[in-house]
């Protein structure tokens, strides 16, 4: 099995917005593409200089996606790497491909020397942390998310 990363370009929009909105599904099966996501998540993403988005490609087919890159610490003068989406479609999982774009992942954000590498895994999602675990991440937090704001 030969697994590489490639560039995502700007000629791929269509076939990464029907893998990104593959991902979200699997996150939640109520996902809804809203206009401001279908307009905006691919060209903001690709746009970002921080950021890089890679086709995972396992023995020359499209297998998934990663995003990943350094974002500004909120309070201080530095900045952290950031694990964003690791997304493997089904037929691809269970091969060790995630295990192999995630170190891959790591490295090339060790390289740019951030403070720390953070990533989030949605609540069930055991795979994903088994994942993040077996490669030396910990959970140091739980993130609250009020549902729905309602006008105060």
């Amino acid at each position: 099995m030969i697994v590489s990363m490639e560039a995502v370009s700007a000629a791929d929009r269509d076939g990464f917005l029907a893998m990104a909105e593959r991902l979200f599904r699997g996150l939640n099966p109520g996902f809804v593409p809203q206009a401001d996501w279908t307009r905006s998540y691919f060209e903001n993403t690709l746009g970002n200089s921080r950021l890089s988005l890679r086709w995972i490609v396992v023995d020359g087919n499209r297998a998934g996606f990663v995003l990943f890159g350094l974002e500004a610490h909120r309070f201080l003068p530095r900045f952290n790497g950031m694990i964003y989406e690791l997304y493997i479609e089904p037929e691809f999982r269970r091969k060790g491909v995630a295990h192999i774009v995630a170190g891959e992942a790591i490295r090339e954000l060790q390289s740019k020397a951030p403070a720390k590498i953070q990533l989030e895994v949605m609540e069930g999602n055991r795979a994903a942390a088994a994942l993040w675990e077996s490669l030396g991440f910990r959970k140091v937090s739980e993130r609250f998310v009020l549902a729905e704001a309602k006008e105060q």
